[in-house]
């Protein structure tokens, strides 16, 4: 029996996803105090990591201009991200984004596209940068759903053959962004905010709204929880799944873009392991990697928290080497809680 011999009145398919939602989530009450919980904790981890800057680097830590810094680089990340959160919240992963951002920001960079973009408009290089991010995820969205390839493969597939072919492009060379019209949008500040980290930060709420106030949200839920009671609730999983990882190829066309603006000048080597970055601030944020529940708000603060330790740790004149090992423990502090937490809802139901 396929996803498609179900048919389920529009009415009645809302109820049934919102009570599959609620079952792969947890009791409603619960979750809410659990995330509650699980926010406050990392805003508390936080601000400990900001005073300990604060005691160990100064002045040179609390400056407005040093904090616009943990921010705009903790921006791209942050916008793969919020795509990162829906896949795995559905029970999936994606490994490709960071040759995604790579592969989108050599092709918007490209002669041709930057020809394009003085001819007619500057939004050329967006929109190829988009269109990029999109078609890569719907290619492993296609495979995932339809070609029942493991989402590990697929993606790992991707981030290889992206990466390969943007070299091809560049002819392993890095491309110079020349178009005017974009750099003076890119390194804007209105009200005295990089223009990066408005781009965060709308991309952020978006994400929010979409998957907290819409059904498109529950239906992930749902499908990430129990994929086989979203199907007979009337959800068509396969064509679901494609959305996800469509969703999170579109945040890594957007990265891709960031990158031009941040760094001027496309290059294969662009994102390079940003995909473990985005899946790691996923995990301590909050989002379950088996899927069924995930947090934009937990999302956020972890991308934070990892830039502010990368700042405070460079402050400092510690070694990269050094915050490797640091983000190394924290990852896996962050998945043994997760299994605790796991096991004892298992034991409470």
């Amino acid at each position: 029996m396929s996803e498609h011999d179900v048919t389920v009145p529009a009415a009645d398919e809302s109820a049934r996803v919102e009570q599959v939602a609620k079952s792969g989530d947890g009791k409603r009450g619960g979750l809410l105090k659990g995330a509650t919980g699980r926010n406050l904790g990392l805003v508390i981890a936080l601000v400990a990591l900001c005073i300990f800057g604060v005691i160990t680097a100064g002045e040179r830590f609390a400056s407005i201009d040093n904090l616009l810094t943990i921010l705009r680089l903790a921006s791209v990340v942050g916008v793969i991200s919020i795509g990162m959160t829906f896949v795995i919240t559905g029970g999936g992963i994606d490994l490709s984004v960071g040759s995604v951002i790579g592969l989108a920001s050599v092709w918007a960079s490209t002669l041709a596209t930057q020809t394009m973009a003085n001819d007619f408009h500057w939004i050329v290089i967006v929109l190829c940068g988009l269109g990029v991010g999109l078609g890569a995820g719907l290619i492993n969205g296609v495979l995932i759903a339809y070609g029942k390839v493991v989402a590990f493969i697929a993606t790992l597939a991707m981030l290889v053959s992206a990466r390969g072919l943007a070299e091809i492009i560049a002819n392993r060379q890095t491309q110079i962004v020349e178009v005017d019209g974009f750099l003076d949008f890119a390194r804007s500040s209105p009200l005295g905010v990089p223009m990066l980290v408005w781009i965060f930060l709308l991309v952020s709420v978006a994400g929010w709204i979409l998957l907290n106030r819409t059904t498109f949200g529950r239906r992930t839920i749902a499908v990430g929880g129990n994929p086989e009671a979203a199907r007979l609730a009337g959800i068509k999983v396969k064509r679901h799944t494609m959305y996800l990882y469509a969703l999170c190829g579109l945040t890594a066309g957007i990265g891709g873009v960031m990158m031009l603006g941040r760094t001027t000048a496309g290059s294969s080597t662009n994102g390079q392991l940003y995909e473990l970055d985005a899946i790691a601030a996923v995990v301590i944020g909050g989002t379950l990697l088996i899927g069924g529940r995930g947090t934009i708000v937990g999302t956020v603060l972890g991308v934070l928290i990892f830039s502010t330790l990368s700042n405070v740790f460079t402050q400092n004149n510690l070694s990269i080497s050094a915050q490797a090992i640091a983000k190394g423990v924290i990852i896996v502090v962050a998945v043994l809680l997760q299994q605790r937490i796991a096991e004892r809802s298992r034991a409470g139901t």
